[in-house]
């Protein structure tokens, strides 16, 4: 929580340079001699040899130029989240969203973007897309609270992929039922997951160079949270007994936070040490079966069979 610390970014605002382009090499024009040989009855024009690129490549310009959209995060963010830059704001929540995303390299964005407001409730990924096409994520934090909003913003971005990334409208969009508690477990393991990222690539190269000295409260967000599972169930206690237990608690209410974090607590060391296990998250909800009260144990087994087989291991 950095709601005293000053963290603008005023004196460090990044400035582009000129982009430098090399004409390319012309070739030798073709003689009429050549051309004709080739079956033309005149020399090659400039006109006509631009017309021959576009047609051929047309088709292939558009795809790279829909391949970069699709790669794209692009935020739209409203006012309410109090003394804080915009360009500071987005700042972070590239940076939270990129800690995950750079781990999806073969999953696309079918929709325009996101558009990120301030929730007077509850953190929270609307289910239904905005008029516009978006994404629309709030968060409760403001002010500059970094660490506050890269954890509220990583746990939403995890719910985006596992619902609307890709082809978002072949997906189970909505309340999974008995289930939900796993994917809200697997967001708050995204959460400290991003936080610890974040600390270390802040460490090397932050988004400016005075936030350099502000990884380590990223880290330290990330430990609060981890010592508040502790208080929940200690490391040192066996989890498969403890959740054996809690299941059908959790199956019942699926927003049980402290509990969601002990889970969590299990799960991280598994994506950091394989962190393309967070493209398997993009498939969670793509399961035919959608029986919102199916055991546990089926939900896993449809997830693994809606992966690429690349997924499995993980």
């Amino acid at each position: 929580d950095w709601s005293s610390d000053v963290c603008s970014s005023d004196l460090n605002d990044a400035h582009a340079g000129a982009l430098q382009v090399k004409p390319m090499a012309g070739r030798p024009q073709t003689s009429p001699t050549v051309a004709a040989r080739r079956g033309f009855t005149r020399p090659l024009s400039r006109r006509w040899a631009l017309a021959t690129l576009v047609l051929a490549g047309g088709r292939t310009i558009a795809a790279d130029v829909k391949e970069a959209a699709g790669r794209k995060l692009d935020f739209q963010l409203t006012e309410g989240f109090g003394d804080v830059r915009e360009a500071d704001l987005r700042a972070v929540l590239t940076s939270a969203a990129e800690t995950l995303w750079r781990h999806c390299p073969n999953t696309r964005w079918e929709v325009t973007g996101f558009h990120v407001y301030r929730s007077r409730a509850t953190p929270i990924t609307l289910h239904e897309h905005r008029a516009d096409g978006r994404i629309a994520i709030g968060l409760t934090s403001e002010g500059r609270r970094w660490a506050q909003f890269a954890f509220q913003f990583a746990h939403e971005f995890a719910h985006a992929l596992a619902s609307h990334a890709g082809d978002w409208k072949a997906r189970w969009i909505g309340n999974h039922g008995a289930n939900q508690w796993f994917e809200e477990a697997l967001c708050e393991t995204a959460s400290l997951f991003a936080l610890r990222a974040m600390s270390r690539g802040w460490a090397e190269q932050p988004p400016y160079p005075n936030w350099r000295s502000y990884a380590p409260a990223l880290a330290n967000y990330a430990e609060e949270r981890l010592v508040q599972a502790a208080s929940v169930l200690p490391a040192t206690a066996s989890f498969g007994n403890w959740f054996a237990t809690e299941l059908e608690s959790l199956r019942k209410a699926p927003t049980q936070r402290d509990k969601n974090l002990v889970v969590a607590r299990q799960l991280l060391p598994l994506f950091e040490a394989q962190p393309s296990g967070w493209e398997s998250l993009t498939t969670l909800n793509l399961t035919p079966d959608r029986d919102p009260a199916k055991p546990f144990a089926r939900h896993l087994a449809d997830w693994r069979g809606a992966a690429p087989e690349a997924q499995h291991e993980f």
